[in-house]
């Protein structure tokens, strides 16, 4: 057998290389949100690294709750009496409404909700136990130029002996998109022993032998209920659990060692006496596409694990390596930034503990400013790769079985903002994935837009979905209407969609999207009532947000919603673009500038900010985390500049810098859009803002929204949306281009970057940049 690496090349593993783009800790993982998170595009990882029992929890993207969305025929509507024809009840809120009758609308609304979404579901855990030992020179490492994890120490099962430090040990965990494989690779200067094993929560089966590994078959509930609802008024269960229904999985795990044995004990395996091993990791499901019966008409989940391990087996861990390090590194290496040193006094330190003191001591730190922007990169490259099954609220990665929110996707912000750095990131390929979801929603927010709100054309999705693109409201006729009966989640969405041919100008992807994109902008040309001879929405709400009429009402239900018509605009507009873009529906361009022109427009109130309603009223928070009338500035494309963009930053200045991290992540687009680079720049070191785990207990614990020690988001708790605006936001600082042609460098260029350098952002116009500057000047611009 060959020996381990040199010493002195596994005992440079064990401290980053120098000024390498990784995240590096001093002491395993206790809490998920300390773990290393690994993906594909369909399966991750989160690495732990503890020397004694090592875990690794595992995800597969396609792995939900449910079956293919019923609409409004969904049983759960039928049994609370919901779902039936809408045009009584519209016509119900209309009217209170036009009387000025807020709280009989805010009542009516909930006859229109539906059904909730399905949930996203934990795979399970790898566990490899060895055996006790004292550790010493421990690191833990996310190689972000690799996408590669590894830990390092050494191990002593000798402790007493003042001679020696001990044996080198070295992990490296990797996941392959190309080999849809998790790879685990141990090496040890001294023989070692391991058993390894599955958890899996969900109702499973597993086989152990010596010669096939591991066998795991199990299946998801094909129904089951968020955790802020309370189930029991329409069901005994929360999870239907059914082994004839419902999504199903096989997970096989292979060892393969060198110098030792492998054996079958009780459903594990146990690795004895070996210096090299490795584990491979596949799973598949029967997951086959959001209109299609899991297990009527899934995928041949058992056939394709079983022919993938094999082939993984053959191909081995060095070529299995390269293969995953080339495919990666094409997307990752096509931008850099830099944005200065950080001083080597400060460097030298876990990542952990730089953002601490980031956040205690206010240092400069350029290099972990430019980390974490590359980190959202990463992220999004290991979290988006599988048609159609965009990235969630936690990215790709989740162990509960009852995740926040049902780790679903929320379409009010949190989805699109998860998408907001695809394209000038030069990750055009990710953005694909969301496209593919926006067109199976429109297959299905056709009949509901058609049943619950009498529109004659087009589509519409309202606040959650989930893999099964499901495209009713939510509530089930309890929920609050701020957030349940909002109807604007397919037209904001579709704006994606131009997006995509600004940046790609690939011309057969518009001439796909045109007729999802047409439809969005259809149905709210249909959804628009005329008052006082303009067109407003009616009803509308502004997402989660609450607002305090002058009579003392507090409620959400309203007309002409500032964020509803800022949708309506950006979607209507990017449908005509693309209309004359391809030279299509003549017709259809004409009704739709008419639309355009008739819109009540933006109001500016009297303290100066955007109004969020349609009347001057007071929020009922203020400080509220969500600024969707601001839409208009970012993400879409028609405030600017002028007495629109002042009230614009006036809004953000009475929000101020207190919020959750996904809301950090849109105001410091917000401000750098608006030519503000300090104050975007002083919501980014907001957003880096230290959050310690959820779970943490120790009375040293900070909460709120910020940044965990693994850098993921802290709404808290986790979720992605944050990291993703973020990256986007630093792009916004670096570098504006618009609809129309204009390229701007360093549009919102705050002072604490005087300095720096980035390649590889794309622009609107179809074309790269790369920009430096010193002193806070431009001095070489390159447009490719």
């Amino acid at each position: 057998m060959k020996r381990l690496l040199p010493l002195l090349l596994l005992a440079g593993a064990c401290t980053p290389q120098p000024r390498n783009l990784a995240l590096y800790y001093k002491q395993p993982a206790t809490y998920f949100e300390e773990a290393l998170p690994l993906g594909n595009g369909r399966l991750g990882a989160m690495v732990y690294g503890d020397p004694v029992h090592a875990r690794i929890s595992l995800n597969d993207i396609t792995l939900w709750t449910g079956e293919p969305d019923k609409g409004t025929e969904h049983p759960d509507m039928e049994s609370l009496g919901l779902g039936g024809d809408g045009a009584e009840v519209l016509k119900a809120i209309r009217e209170a409404l036009d009387r000025e009758d807020y709280a009989a609308a805010e009542q009516l609304q909930r006859g229109l909700q539906g059904h909730f979404s399905e949930s996203y579901m934990p795979l399970g855990t790898l566990r490899i136990d060895y055996d006790s030992c004292a550790v010493n020179t421990y690191a833990r490492v996310l190689d972000l130029t690799r996408a590669v994890a590894e830990v390092n120490y050494h191990r002593d099962i000798y402790p007493e002996s003042a001679h020696r430090a001990g044996a080198l040990f070295r992990s490296q965990v990797f996941a392959s998109a190309p080999d849809s494989v998790i790879v685990v690779h141990i090496q040890s200067e001294e023989p070692l022993n391991a058993r390894v094993s599955l958890e899996i929560p969900l109702p499973h089966e597993i086989q152990a032998s010596e010669r096939e590994g591991l066998t795991a078959d199990g299946y998801a509930a094909w129904h089951t209920y968020p955790n802020y609802f309370r189930y029991r008024q329409v069901s005994d269960e929360k999870y239907w659990y059914d082994p004839e229904r419902g999504i199903h999985f096989r997970t096989r795990v292979y060892a393969d060692v060198s110098g030792g044995t492998v054996s079958a004990v009780d459903g594990t395996l146990q690795l004895n006496g070996f210096r090299e091993a490795t584990l491979y990791v596949v799973n598949a499901t029967s997951f086959n596409g959001f209109d299609k019966d899991p297990v009527k008409e899934g995928k041949p989940y058992k056939a394709l694990a079983d022919a993938n391990i094999a082939r993984v087996r053959k191909l081995g861990f060095t070529r299995l390596l390269a293969r995953h390090e080339a495919d990666y590194k094409r997307l990752f290496n096509r931008v850099s930034l830099n944005l200065g040193r950080t001083q080597d006094s400060v460097f030298v330190y876990p990542t952990d503990v730089q953002l601490k003191r980031y956040t205690d001591l206010g240092e400069a730190n350029p290099e972990l400013e430019s980390l974490y922007f590359q980190y959202g990169r990463y992220l999004l490259i290991s979290s988006s790769r599988t048609d159609g099954v965009p990235a969630n609220l936690q990215g790709l990665w989740n162990e509960s079985m009852d995740p926040p929110w049902s780790c679903n996707y929320t379409i009010n912000i949190n989805l699109e903002e998860n998408y907001w750095p695809a394209e000038a990131a030069g990750l055009g390929e990710m953005h694909n994935v969301l496209r593919s979801f926006i067109h199976n929603l429109s297959k299905n927010g056709a009949p509901v837009s058609q049943r619950l709100y009498r529109t004659s054309r087009g589509w519409n999705a309202g606040h959650n979905s989930d893999i099964w693109a499901m495209a009713t409201p939510v509530g089930l006729g309890t929920g609050d209407p701020s957030w349940a009966d909002w109807t604007m989640g397919g037209a904001w969405l579709s704006t994606h969609l131009w997006e995509h041919w600004l940046y790609s100008r690939d011309r057969a992807a518009l001439a796909e999207d045109y007729p999802v994109l047409k439809g969005a902008a259809e149905f709210c040309m249909d959804w628009l009532v005329e008052k006082d001879g303009e067109l407003v929405t009616s009803p509308g709400t502004s997402p989660e947000n609450r607002y305090v009429t002058d009579a003392g009402f507090h409620g959400s239900t309203l007309y002409g919603a500032t964020a509803d018509l800022a949708i309506v605009r950006e979607c209507v507009t990017d449908a005509v673009a693309a209309a004359r873009e391809l030279g299509l529906d003549e017709d259809f361009v004409a009704e739709a500038s008419d639309v355009l022109d008739r819109l009540h427009p933006y109001q500016i109130g009297a303290a100066g900010n955007l109004q969020e309603w349609y009347h001057d009223w007071r929020d009922e928070d203020p400080q509220h985390r969500h600024q969707s009338h601001l839409i208009g500035a970012y993400p879409g494309h028609q405030i600017v500049s002028g007495p629109l963009a002042d009230a614009a930053l006036k809004t953000l200045e009475i929000k101020g810098f207190e919020t959750t991290g996904w809301s950090c992540g849109w105001r410091i687009n917000l401000y750098a859009r608006l030519g503000d680079g300090d104050n975007a720049y002083k919501m980014y070191r907001r957003l880096l803002r230290y959050v310690s785990p959820d779970r943490y207990g120790g009375v040293d614990y900070r909460g709120g929204g910020g940044t965990y020690p693994n850098l993921f988001d802290a709404h808290s708790p986790f979720q992605i949306d944050g990291n993703f605006g973020g990256c986007a936001g630093v792009m916004e600082m670096l570098l504006y281009s618009a609809p129309d042609g204009t390229v701007k460098p360093l549009p919102a260029l705050p002072s604490a970057w005087p300095s720096g350098s980035v390649r590889g952002l794309r622009t609107r116009n179809g074309t790269t940049v790369d920009i430096k500057w010193k002193n806070g000047k431009v001095v070489s611009f390159k447009e490719y």
